[in-house]
């Protein structure tokens, strides 16, 4: 059913992008009403307009407030036109159709982040905005909605091609989206006043669409704002696997926050770390990262939290990478690095502790949990003696590590440099073979190094096998009816033994 435009009613916060619309509207002889800052911007522009103060008989009150909350402005937008008794109501009331209406929310989110203040916070919740978005979506059968200014290029398009007139398909369509930005709209403000309970929904407004999913076959859609977190300086579009990688890379290197007397640079595969060192210059932490196992580096995404120099970019350069994420890049690495023109380089604009919740959706319904903070509850040795100082500073740096690898999961760590690794096995035994073996490939002598376990020994076994190649030192969370046997064999052979109290497991 095809319906002309005869009247607007418009009030937005954000007017950039509103003036070709409002000017196709008045060529077309369309009615607008509007108010406020709205209504201002239009007669700016030399474009005549009826203040909705003319329909209400009542000014703009409460500091703004109150305006359009009124049934003269929202008869005429739910008034049904093929009710007559709608009709003979609105005659009655002097209540004139509405058509087309154009309203978006009060900035409430982007003044989360840019204040704390309750007051500026509590006054950016939109009550008249939303209600007309959703009286007019509801009445999509008579009325066009628009409620995103990434909207107001298809209406202006509408308008010019179609003379005014809709179809019943493009209004459900501009009603669908409505109700759907007035969801998220009203989650942000439940999420502010129940931190605890915080739900998530995807932001229409910000939604990417990727060449493909996990795999080819798979449709994909990326919903969020990349440019909040990121400044890309070179390379194609961030693939789905790309976006799921940069994601751990970005977690790992946040346990280090913005502590520059170390530098650490991270190596990320299929979500596992497969190299991570920490050193006294980059260059430095990016050979020992490298050196831990360069096979299973090709291809990965990689990481740092210090400023890669041109020495750095040339060494890896010579290695192919998908992604590079650092918080700064001198301008002779920037050339170096940007020699190959699909080569993904991103500059981190902050590093933060991750916060808040993890959701992840299944069967047919979503997961919600805490994301997994911090490094360890406690620290408690039960062993046969006492850590040094350097076995504690590497014990500290293989947990974390080990927290970032699928389970069951063993890192082994020597120097600050993960020298083995086993992930995804399924027994613990197995992550312990696998994580050895890698070592032995890459030729590093286990005497010295320190193990870390994402969860705890079922066995004594773990802790007999990795003494029987050097290691000294073990950390895990305990928990076990066994603790005690591993414990035993520590004491029995004067090895350390740390209870983190902490489990990290990640699937």
């Amino acid at each position: 059913m095809q319906k002309k435009i005869q009247s607007a009613l418009i009030s937005v916060f954000y007017k950039d992008g509103l003036a070709p619309i409002v000017q196709e509207l008045n060529r077309l002889g369309i009615t607008i009403y509007s108010t406020g800052g709205t209504q201002k911007f239009i007669e700016d522009l030399g474009l005549p307009c009826v203040p909705v103060e003319s329909l209400t008989t009542y000014p703009s009150i409460l500091g703004g407030r109150v305006k359009t909350l009124h049934p003269a402005v929202f008869g005429g937008i739910l008034g049904r036109r093929y009710e007559p008794q709608d009709l003979v109501e609105m005659k009655q009331y002097n209540i004139p159709e509405i058509d087309l209406v154009i309203v978006d929310l009060y900035p409430f989110e982007e003044t989360l982040r840019t204040t704390t203040e309750e007051k500026a916070i509590i006054e950016k919740i939109d009550i008249g905005g939303p209600s007309m978005i959703r009286a007019a979506a509801k009445n999509f059968k008579d009325l066009v909605v628009v409620a995103a200014k990434d909207d107001y290029a298809k209406l202006v398009e509408l308008l010019q091609t179609q003379n005014g007139e809709t179809s019943i398909e493009q209004r459900k369509a501009f009603a669908a989206k409505a109700f759907e930005i007035v969801m998220q709209y009203d989650i942000a403000i439940s999420n502010y006043f129940n931190p605890e309970t915080a739900l998530q929904t995807v932001q229409h407004k910000t939604q990417q669409s990727l060449r493909y999913g996990e795999n080819p076959h798979q449709n994909a859609t990326f919903y969020g704002d990349l440019a909040e977190l990121f400044t890309q300086l070179n390379g194609k579009e961030l693939s789905y696997n790309n976006l799921v990688d940069v994601d751990a890379a970005v977690q790992l290197i946040n346990e280090f926050g913005d502590n520059k007397s170390d530098i650490v640079f991270g190596i990320i595969k299929h979500t596992n770390v497969c190299g991570i060192s920490a050193r006294a210059t980059v260059k430095e932490a990016w050979d020992a990262a490298l050196a831990g196992d360069p096979e299973s580096a090709f291809g990965g995404v990689i990481v740092t939290n210090g400023t890669v120099d041109k020495a750095t970019a040339d060494a890896i350069n010579e290695i192919f990478f998908e992604v590079l994420i650092a918080p700064a890049y001198t301008e002779e690495a920037l050339q170096v690095l940007k020699s190959k023109k699909n080569r993904i380089l991103l500059q981190l604009k902050n590093i933060a502790p991750a916060e808040g919740k993890q959701f992840k959706s299944l069967l047919n319904g979503t997961l919600v949990q805490d994301a997994d903070k911090g490094n360890y509850a406690e620290w408690k040795e039960v062993g046969g003696r006492t850590a040094t100082e350097d076995e504690r500073a590497n014990l500290t740096f293989a947990n974390i590590v080990c927290k970032h690898l699928k389970s069951n999961a063993i890192a082994l760590i020597k120097d600050r440099q993960l020298v083995g690794k086993g992930c995804g096995q399924t027994s613990r035994i197995d992550a312990l073979r696998h994580s050895i073996e890698k070592a032995k490939q890459f030729k590093f002598d286990l005497k010295g190094a320190v193990l870390a376990s994402d969860a705890f020994f079922p066995f004594n076994d773990c802790v007999q096998m990795a003494h029987a190649e050097g290691i000294e030192a073990f950390i895990q969370p305990g928990g076990s009816i066994r603790d005690k046997d591993s414990i035993d064999y520590c004491v029995e052979h004067k090895l350390v033994m740390v209870m983190t109290g902490l489990r990290h497991f990640r699937h």
